[in-house]
């Protein structure tokens, strides 16, 4: 492990949220993000060639053979996540950068911020959209006790039990019960929500959220098994409560 040289400043990690589809980065991130965009050459990303576009879009004019990008994503050795925090030792700042939303939110850059913590670099998040906050915000539910579970099981008996427990949860406790699916499979699994939750239990459905086809809205499971609604490849979070 690389240490800081005498008197050099520890570079920080800044934490730049992108866009949740593709719109244009600026109507929905803040000035902050191109200004941090702009002074930053070290990356580390799920994706380079999203990134690089990301980063042409926001700050067209930077460089981008002078970007040096490391890559963190499923396939990612852990040993070597540790040495993607090499520049800050040696004064760099870096950037994580998500596929969309927020760095660290259901996302693997959880991994490299944990180890920044671990060797005492300043971690900086900075503001953007995150799809899972956006529509508890919009979702009308109890925001005060809510719980996000990630992906649901995908075996459909497992997947069954574990709707019947978060249901099982939200009626027990209050809490409100955030999940999200794969978006080819969004459909399949609104009609199972119809058939295996109470008829009275509340869900929300936000979909494409920031994006023009934006959709959000929040009816009983009665409702919902009497409407068809085309959520095929769209990017989706859904939420309960009893």
């Amino acid at each position: 492990m690389e240490e800081s040289k005498p008197g050099l400043v520890l570079g920080k990690v800044y934490l730049i949220p992108t866009t949740l589809g593709d719109n244009a980065p600026l109507e929905v991130l803040p000035i902050s993000i191109k200004r941090t965009i702009e002074n930053i050459d070290y990356y580390v990303v799920e994706n380079e060639k999203t990134a690089r576009r990301f980063i042409k879009k926001v700050s067209p004019n930077k460089p981008q053979p002078n970007l040096q990008i490391e890559t963190l994503n499923k396939y990612t050795d852990p040993a070597v996540i540790p040495s993607y925090l090499d520049p800050c030792i040696s004064g760099h700042s870096i950037g994580v950068l998500s596929e969309a939303g927020c760095p660290g939110i259901a996302d693997p850059g959880a991994a490299v911020i944990k180890v920044a913590h671990e060797r005492r670099i300043q971690v900086v998040p900075l503001v953007g959209p995150s799809s899972i906050l956006m529509a508890m915000m919009s979702s009308g539910m109890n925001g005060q006790n809510f719980a996000f579970n990630g992906y649901l099981p995908m075996d459909k008996a497992e997947r069954k039990t574990k709707l019947k427990q978060l249901e099982r949860l939200s009626s027990e406790k209050g809490q409100t019960q955030i999940f999200m699916e794969t978006p080819y499979r969004n459909e399949k699994l609104l009609q199972e929500l119809t058939r295996v939750l109470h008829k009275n239990t509340r869900l929300c459905i936000a979909t494409d959220i920031t994006l023009p086809t934006e959709f959000i809205q929040t009816k009983s499971i009665h409702e919902w098994s009497e409407l068809d609604l085309d959520l095929n490849k769209r990017p989706t979070i859904f939420i309960i409560q009893a």
